[in-house]
């Protein structure tokens, strides 16, 4: 089987189920959001590889969990209203990222100024994600029917990003960048 279509080269894509939009369709922008942060995940991931961390094994298996979770919201996203979703967010994938934020989050020196991206290669990705899973977010609220659910995961989400990219720099040791309230711009 090849990999290309040639079904796409004039500007339209197929969503679940087979119907055709075009690629600029705000399922797409969402569901391709979702893609775009997934992948900066694996990248964040992937630079822990070859790092001593504590408990790095649980960590790339919560992070295991969010990749897989977060691919199938993009499927949800890519559903059209009114068709079965085979795989449907519930009430517990949120909650379980709220578990997993109070966690990491307890081990953190409390906030006293604003976290400016930064510190390692993974913590810094895992910033960027957050950004990405931000626009995902906004992309997602203009989806008419979209179930509640993916607008909380989402929005969890970033949340466990922001924490989990202080949590990584503080686990590899790295100075987390901060904005004091004193600091002007140049």
């Amino acid at each position: 089987m090849k990999i290309y279509t040639k079904s796409g080269d004039k500007g339209t894509t197929s969503l679940v189920y087979g119907e055709r939009v075009a690629k600029h369709d705000v399922r797409v922008e969402a569901y391709g959001t979702c893609d775009e942060a997934n992948s900066l995940i694996g990248l964040a991931v992937s630079h822990l590889h070859d790092v001593s961390l504590k408990e790095k094994d649980d960590i790339q298996q919560v992070f295991h969990k969010i990749q897989t979770t977060l691919f199938h919201v993009g499927a949800e996203l890519a559903t059209p209203i009114g068709k079965e979703v085979k795989w449907k967010l519930e009430a517990r994938d949120v909650e379980w990222l709220e578990e997993i934020i109070d966690k990491w989050d307890a081990t953190l020196p409390p906030l006293t100024n604003f976290v400016l991206p930064g510190g390692s290669v993974a913590g810094a990705t895992l910033h960027l994600a957050r950004t990405v899973v931000r626009r995902a977010e906004r992309r997602s609220v203009r989806i008419d029917g979209v179930n509640p659910l993916v607008l909380s995961y989402l929005n969890r989400l970033s949340d466990f990003l922001f924490v989990a990219g202080r949590y990584i720099n503080q686990q590899l040791k790295r100075i987390e960048p901060t904005l004091h309230q004193d600091e002007k711009s140049v």
